[in-house]
């Protein structure tokens, strides 16, 4: 399949339709607009708190360090910088190299992970510029890159083949023509997600290899969306493309308090790079939000700088991985085909033999859209569990991919997914 720029929807028609405003899929799937006794499997937020050892020792910092209170600097507070230094230093495979951490000139902490890449648009992009997202994305990517006078082209993941009950993210390929084909003189920019959002996708490095020897070659911007890397799974490696050869000076590295942390309303994210490109981003940073949250950078820094002795990411780790195999699970007894994850917390599952009853009706909001709008609408209504239609993480040429599918969130404990589960095995009256 081609790379779609002809196809690339116009900003106004992409999030207006008829001079209203065109609801997003956030905005559809609610929980104040499904049934109150919905399970919601749809947006990526836990249902649990952070732990107590992060939570108590902030609330002390808030009480003992008045200017905890205050506007932040705008890199970022000095605790978090160092924390965030100390705990990823080891995973950049150049930096090793050299024998040396990252310095304070490499970190800008930002108002969330999405904010931070806004934060790098709107510093390197300029009118007219293209950026390459690989299919599905996360939705944001579209606003982040026309908000700042982008264009987004769009080179698809290509799903695995039909037949096999359970798939690996791996099956998703990329075909490196297409991703070759979608350069330009225009191109400023690359966005590669991995973990990957929906698909659960983990770049090999053999892949990473191909993709940032195609980046040199076109000499772009990369924004390395690295939001899910503490949630890799069964000894799969996760590599920062920043750390391959050529590609330090050229990649802003992307991660989230949020994710790591299950403390997604704190908005505490970073970008890691060379000094010349968080400079500009934090200029730009700067004057959007002019600083972070401090009294969360606190607790962010707390917990980082406590991970190792609470065996935080060791432990987490294992609850997630038993909360996707609880989940999973219950489409292994659906014969519902599925991929499994390899990292984040989502699962995109095969809805192609569910049948939804002629006579439902959807609501105007998701007229118009890919057909899984339509099951996604109508699981919440009848079964009572939300999940999320992929075709929103599509653009329009490429939408057909998305549509069989939809994705599961299991970011939630595990009697709520067993009570998901159960209610999901309904879906074998409709198939």
């Amino acid at each position: 399949m081609a790379t779609s720029r002809d196809a690339v929807i116009p900003q106004a028609d992409r999030m207006f339709e008829g001079g209203t405003h065109k609801l997003d899929v956030w905005s559809i799937f609610t929980p104040a607009n499904v049934p109150a006794d919905c399970i919601n499997l749809g947006q990526g937020f836990m249902n649990w708190a952070p732990p107590d050892w992060i939570r108590e020792a902030s609330h002390k910092s808030m009480d003992q360090d008045m200017m905890s209170n205050h506007y932040a600097h705008p890199r970022g507070r000095p605790r978090l910088i160092k924390a965030l230094s100390e705990h990823y230093s080891p995973s950049f495979e150049n930096l090793v190299a050299e024998g040396r951490k990252l310095q304070t000139d490499e970190i800008v902490v930002t108002a969330g992970a999405n904010c931070g890449t806004y934060a790098a648009m709107c510093a390197h992009l300029q009118p007219g510029d293209e950026v390459i997202c690989i299919e599905p994305f996360f939705d944001q990517y579209f606003a982040t890159i026309v908000f700042n006078g982008g264009t987004p082209v769009y080179v698809p993941l290509h799903p695995p083949k039909e037949g096999k009950q359970v798939s690996g993210s791996s099956d998703w390929t990329i075909d490196y023509d297409e991703f070759r084909a979608a350069f330009t003189p225009k191109t400023k920019a690359v966005i590669i997600n991995t973990p990957h959002n929906p698909v659960g996708k983990v770049f090999s490095r053999e892949e990473l290899t191909e993709l940032s020897k195609i980046c040199i070659e076109n000499d772009v911007l990369v924004i390395a969306d690295e939001v899910y890397d503490c949630m890799v799974y069964d000894d799969k490696e996760h590599v920062r493309i920043a750390s391959l050869p050529g590609m330090w000076e050229r990649t802003l590295t992307v991660g989230s308090g949020g994710k790591s942390f299950a403390a997604t309303g704190w908005r505490i994210g970073w970008l890691i790079g060379a000094p010349a490109l968080t400079a500009a981003t934090l200029a730009a940073h700067t004057k959007i939000v002019f600083c972070t949250n401090a009294p969360m950078q606190e607790a962010v820094a707390i917990g980082l700088e406590g991970a190792k002795e609470h065996k935080f990411f060791e432990t987490q780790l294992q609850e997630y991985t038993e909360r996707r195999d609880i989940l999973c699970s219950y489409f292994d007894k659906l014969e519902l085909p599925y991929t499994k994850p390899d990292g984040s917390y989502f699962v995109l599952v095969d809805m192609s033999k569910i049948k939804v009853p002629d006579d439902f009706v959807v609501p105007a909001t998701c007229k118009g859209r890919g057909k899984d709008f339509k099951l996604c609408w109508w699981m919440a209504q009848t079964l009572k569990v939300v999940a999320i239609p992929p075709s929103e993480f599509y653009c329009e040429d490429h939408a057909g991919i998305g549509e069989n599918f939809a994705r599961f969130a299991f970011c939630k404990d595990p009697e709520l997914l067993h009570a998901a589960g159960d209610r999901l095995l309904k879906l074998k009256e409709y198939m």
